[in-house]
């Protein structure tokens, strides 16, 4: 790839969504400038999906922005470290967990998600054989869980089109933490069932992040998109 003036920009989905939840935000970013890539996360074991992010990290040049919502946050920390390419992390409704917290451990580490509530268990096996369960959230519930502030017929085509997260990545403890050394944005979202805002707000004022608030729920990406795009903005000219 060619070099380019702007940052990479790295957007990171997390569980029960997919690559076209940041499309507005990719739009506002692309008019800004930015090369921005939004890959397919795995969404099947911590590690791997880390491990797979790195390599998408190695396939761009130049300086790196990564960004990742909700589950993507915990991809994103352990990816990053020892990256120095990867000069700024925004987390956006997201896990910033310290080394060996898991994302199911944060969320319930203060009350008001109602997560595990909506959730279907789907029995599978990953490629290799080894038994896993899938997790989506109930179709039906998926626009009062995940996406309230979001237009219905928007809300029902994510339910439809939603990536299942196995419930071992939920569980699995982080094995680095990018944000102890890597310069941290984040986005907060009071209105957030999956994530409760204290928990997000323990974790940014644990990083030292900079961080802005916003009324949103969860899927922030898809119904304010511009304001999250702005963050993005904000730690990438703070490199440029």
């Amino acid at each position: 790839m060619s070099n380019h003036k702007q940052p990479t920009v790295v957007l990171v989905h997390g569980a029960f969504a997919d690559g076209s939840s940041w499309n507005g935000v990719v739009d506002k970013l692309k008019r800004a400038g930015y090369p921005v890539v939004a890959p397919a996360n795995p969404l099947r074991g911590l590690h791997s999906d880390a491990a797979y992010l790195r390599d998408v990290v190695d396939s761009v040049e130049g300086p790196v922005v990564l960004a990742g919502h909700s589950y993507g946050g915990s991809v994103i920390s352990e990816a990053a470290a020892g990256n120095d390419r990867v000069k700024a992390l925004v987390y956006v409704a997201a896990f910033l967990p310290d080394e060996g917290e898991s994302a199911a451990g944060l969320s319930g580490k203060f009350p008001g998600s109602t997560l595990g509530e909506t959730l279907q268990e789907v029995p599978t096996a990953l490629p290799g054989g080894a038994a896993v369960t899938d997790l989506y959230i109930d179709q039906d519930k998926f626009h009062g869980q995940f996406a309230a502030d979001v237009p219905p017929a928007t809300a029902r085509r994510m339910a439809a089109t939603q990536r299942p997260i196995t419930s071992a990545a939920l569980g699995e403890g982080a094995g680095a933490a990018a944000w102890r050394t890597v310069p941290s944005w984040a986005l907060l979202t009071t209105e957030d069932k999956n994530i409760p805002v204290a928990a997000q707000r323990f974790m940014a004022e644990r990083a030292e992040a900079r961080t802005v608030t916003l009324d949103a729920s969860h899927a922030v990406t898809v119904s304010q998109p511009d304001a999250v795009a702005d963050l993005i903005e904000e730690a990438a000219k703070s490199i440029s």
